[in-house]
């Protein structure tokens, strides 16, 4: 299988279905991109999956930021990307206790419907992993979850320490599919795969091709350096949509993000 042989010990250690999902995506189309679409409209975004498709693995989105939302206009935003077999990672940043984390996974956004993927942090506890959990659960679907373990804003509070219990907590529970690294720095992020080993994923924002400083304190590091250092997913944003030719932008970073994965 070729998501085997590009793969390796990810591919056999990692238990979670979606991700083996999301590896099998990545080799057909041979790119570790996650798009942050961070657009305001439903037309725009649908526009956008459209020209990068072929080129991306999975869609992150920030619904709560969607101008004309609507259960049914979202709707044509969950078409598109499963047109093109993306997986939806709502990058929610869950925060509150579990019985909380519940209700939102339905609410005005009913994330549990559509969303495969979701980030949250750890610092309200164990908790919030059952709870958003348990939101699929209640609509028959199986989903995961990314817990920041690092970020790559300046100044961020998340520790060492907090790094560390956030592994903690994620290796305990077969909910959590991986962790959210620092992108910006390698050095990070290997240090972070030693601490989470073969098993879990790690997906990392912060990374361009052009690594400079972005605005309010967003600091970026080399594609290409975060996943020699272990990452197995890019999260971009501005470099692919912010592109006058956002296609051909997103081409790039596959075949970049892709070369890496094979010299690793």
């Amino acid at each position: 299988m070729r998501a085997e042989k590009a793969w390796g010990a990810r591919w056999r250690s990692c238990a979670h279905p979606l991700a083996h999902r999301f590896m099998e995506t990545a080799a057909e189309k041979e790119t570790l991109v996650v798009l942050a679409a961070d657009l305001g409209t439903v037309d725009e975004l649908v526009r956008l999956i459209h020209q990068v498709g072929g080129h991306i693995a999975a869609l992150k989105t920030h619904v709560d930021t969607i101008e004309d939302f609507s259960p049914e206009n979202w709707q044509n935003v969950v078409d598109a990307a499963q047109s093109h077999d993306l997986m939806l990672f709502e990058d929610r940043k869950f925060a509150d206790i579990g019985k909380v984390s519940l209700t939102q996974m339905s609410g005005v956004y009913d994330i549990r419907s559509w969303a495969d993927l979701v980030t949250a942090h750890s610092v309200s506890g164990p908790d919030i992993i059952d709870g958003i959990a348990a939101g699929w659960d209640e609509v028959k679907r199986v989903g995961g979850i990314f817990l920041l373990a690092q970020m790559s804003s300046r100044g961020n509070l998340l520790s060492d320490d907090y790094t560390a219990e956030t592994i903690a907590t994620g290796t305990a529970s077969p909910h959590v599919l991986g962790y959210i690294g620092n992108g910006s720095s390698p050095e990070e992020v290997a240090s972070l795969r030693v601490r989470v080993g073969v098993g879990r994923m790690i997906w990392t924002p912060g990374v361009n091709l052009s690594a400079t400083e972005g605005a309010l304190g967003q600091r970026y590091g080399h594609p290409t350096d975060a996943i020699k250092a272990g990452a197995d997913a890019i999260i971009v944003g501005s470099g692919i949509h912010g592109s006058d030719d956002p296609g051909a932008a997103a081409a790039t970073y596959a075949e970049v993000s892709w070369s890496a994965l094979l010299e690793r």
